[in-house]
Parts: structure tokens; sequence; C-alpha cells
């Protein structure tokens, strides 16, 4: 599933590009910069052309499969925590009944000589 929402939304993000690349700039020269083309800038535009429509339509889309892929992204575990390993668990074993009177435990290991002088 989330790799068909991937293919889909790199598909419709070149779509986007395109279309963006292909549109006619509106009100883009030096006049409307300093205040001559107020009218086109803030709604002299008219009907929408056919390639504003599909960008628009690209845009939504592209805004859909973006929050799809957040949420399935945040859904799926995390491939460091798939791939790392689980810690053996020390098989349990139950302690030996002693049958003699009950003595200190022996130490794990003996302790070192003491070092001799010379």
């Amino acid at each position: 599933m989330i790799t068909l929402v991937t293919i889909v939304h790199v598909f419709v993000s070149i779509i986007l590009i395109l279309v963006i690349l292909l549109q006619a700039g509106k009100g883009a020269g030096m006049g409307s910069a300093f205040g001559g083309g107020a009218q086109t800038v803030f709604g002299g535009r008219g009907s929408q052309t056919f390639l504003g429509k599909v960008t628009s339509a690209a845009a939504a889309i592209f805004m859909i499969t973006s929050v799809t892929l957040a949420v399935l992204s945040s859904r799926s575990g995390s491939v460091v925590r798939a791939d790392a390993p689980r810690p053996a668990a020390p098989p349990a074993t139950a302690p030996a009944p002693s049958s003699g009177p009950a003595s200190a435990p022996a130490p794990a290991h003996a302790p070192a000589p003491a070092p001799q002088k010379p």
C-alpha cells in the first residue's frame, strides 16, 4: 500500500511541477511592482484556465498523498526497532534442594593472591 501511494505521490509531484512551469505569469511586468498592475494582482483574474484547474487538482492530490504517507509511515514500526536483536533470556532453572545444613554460598571467583614483597 505504501509503495503504491509513494508512486502516485512522485507522479503527481512531477505533473505539478510541469503544469506550474507551463502557466504564464500574472502581472510580471515592472509596472506591477510599483502599483501599476494592482488590478491584475488582486482580482482581475477572470475564470480559471484549464492549466489552473489541473494545478488545483494536482495540488489537492499531492496534499492527500502527503498526509496518507505520513499516517502510514507513523503506523509502521521503525526499521531500527524491527532489526534490533532481542536479548536471549537465560533459562529458568530451579535451585537444587540441599540435603545438608545451610551454608554460605560459594564465591563466584577466587580472590587474587596478595602480591609478594621481594
